[in-house]
């Protein structure tokens, strides 16, 4: 257990909180503590401070409230001991902010009457992973999409675990009566949960709405820029926004914590190249993220799943790395993008100590993956490698043609140069001459064009 030092009497306490979780047999030493790191950064994106953790070994959760009752006692102890010291402090100081426990956070999903009977027993609120990552969702959705979205998850989850919500109300909350005392009656959990499915219902219609607009939007993009887009995927906290910020020079939020930005951002490839290439940011995944999250996002997660290409950015100094990879694959295999063409992209290698231990670790992750990028997204040079394999990607099926334009269809000049690479231009009396490159179905586009102009 660690002690948490004294803030700066300015700055504002933070509410403190315990992870609690157990590990099951089938989870090794590595997978389990990152996890709870991975929790404990969770808490601080959510402003908690956490003051310790309590961890046991199980072959299964106890069915009544997630630990077993000998570490549910030293839990529940623990936490009247930090309260005794905050009650200690108030009275010797009244300015003096005490130290209590407000919140447990549970490293798993856990079910309702589990997290009610924690709560009852060591008297505070239980959040488990879910709630967390729910709540940060809620905090973080800056768009209408993105809010609607989030309360559409929140609604979900909340649905089942209405029954513990009347247990709280007891037995007024658990049946209504029907006109004058008469008739069947509806309990107060019937009638929350018939709001809750409507609710739901009615945001979704809003959510097809949206999904609607967006596909014509995307349709629109996909038109002028035939198909060349990149989405950018992989766990939060990776360095997406800033890598997205260095290909595009656009500014996009970059903060160090997790599910900073959950709206799509598109921006266009910078320096711009031929074809013009869109690149878009996606909501990062993380562990053990709940699939009504996956349902809800899916209009952040289809930009990659409409991209042409991904690059799935991977934090090279982070241990864990391969789980991370993991779970980005079997995300994006649940929306049907794992046949999209991928380059791997190991960000963050400047973190690393100094430049022996980066080419050490490049060298690691070139051998185990030997079509990857290993790269920091502050360095230009680097940048620039990444940018040249983006454009060399979409070149690759371009071909070598010349295109005919009468100068009465000059005004096709702008999208020629726009589309396509302009290897030599030349003119006669009747029009001009491009000899250029250009992918195969810009280049039939622009054939028709140029032949519909000459028969007009």
């Amino acid at each position: 257990m660690r002690n948490h030092s004294m803030q700066n009497p300015e700055e504002p306490r933070l509410p403190r909180a315990l992870i609690v979780a157990v590990q099951l047999d089938n989870v090794d030493d590595v997978e389990f503590e990152s996890s709870l790191a991975e929790l404990a950064d969770l808490a601080k994106t959510l402003g908690l401070e956490v003051v310790g953790q309590f961890t046991q070994k199980r072959s299964s959760f106890d069915s009544t409230a997630y630990m077993g009752v000998g570490k549910r006692v030293e839990i529940q102890q623990f936490i009247e001991d930090q309260q005794t010291n905050a009650d200690r402090l108030s009275q010797a100081d009244s300015q003096e902010a005490g130290d209590a426990v407000e919140f447990i956070l549970v490293d798993h999903e856990i079910s309702p009457s589990q997290a009610l009977n924690l709560e009852i027993e060591v008297g505070c609120e239980v959040m488990d992973r879910t709630v967390v990552i729910l709540e940060i969702f809620h905090r973080n959705a800056s768009s209408h999409a993105a809010r609607v979205q989030v309360e559409i998850a929140r609604l979900t989850y909340m649905a089942p675990r209405l029954r513990e919500a009347a247990k709280r109300a007891g037995p007024s909350g658990r049946q209504r009566s029907g006109t004058g005392g008469r008739g069947t009656g509806q309990s107060r959990n019937q009638m929350d949960s018939r709001k809750v499915r409507d609710r739901i219902a009615e945001l979704q219609k809003e959510i097809d709405a949206m999904e609607a607009n967006r596909d014509t939007q995307r349709s629109q993009r996909q038109t002028q820029t035939e198909l060349n887009q990149v989405a950018l995927v992989g766990y939060t906290n990776a360095g997406k926004s800033t890598l997205m910020r260095a290909l595009t020079g656009k500014e996009v939020l970059v903060a160090n914590k997790l599910f900073a930005t959950l709206d799509t951002k598109v921006r266009t490839l910078h320096p711009e190249s031929v074809p013009k290439v869109l690149v878009s940011d996606t909501v990062g995944f993380i562990k053990n993220l709940p699939h009504g999250l996956v349902a809800s996002f899916k209009s952040t997660l289809d930009e990659a799943l409409n991209a042409s290409l991904l690059l799935h950015v991977i934090d090279a100094g982070d241990p864990g790395f391969e789980a991370q990879l993991e779970v980005t694959d079997k995300v994006l295999a649940e929306i049907g993008a794992d046949t999209v063409p991928r380059i791997r992209v190991f960000n963050k290698i400047d973190y690393l100590v100094d430049a022996t231990s980066e080419a050490e670790r490049t060298a690691e992750l070139k051998a185990k993956y030997p079509d990857c990028i290993v790269l920091s997204a502050r360095r230009d040079e680097d940048i620039a490698k990444l940018h040249s394999n983006i454009v060399q990607f979409f070149q690759k099926d371009m071909i070598e043609s010349e295109i005919f334009l009468p100068w009465s269809a000059q005004e096709l000049r702008g999208e020629i140069f726009a589309s396509c690479e302009v290897l030599e231009e030349r003119a006669d009396a009747a029009g001009a001459f491009f000899c250029l490159r250009t992918t195969a179905d810009v280049l039939a586009r622009l054939s028709k064009l140029s032949d519909d102009a000459r028969l007009n």
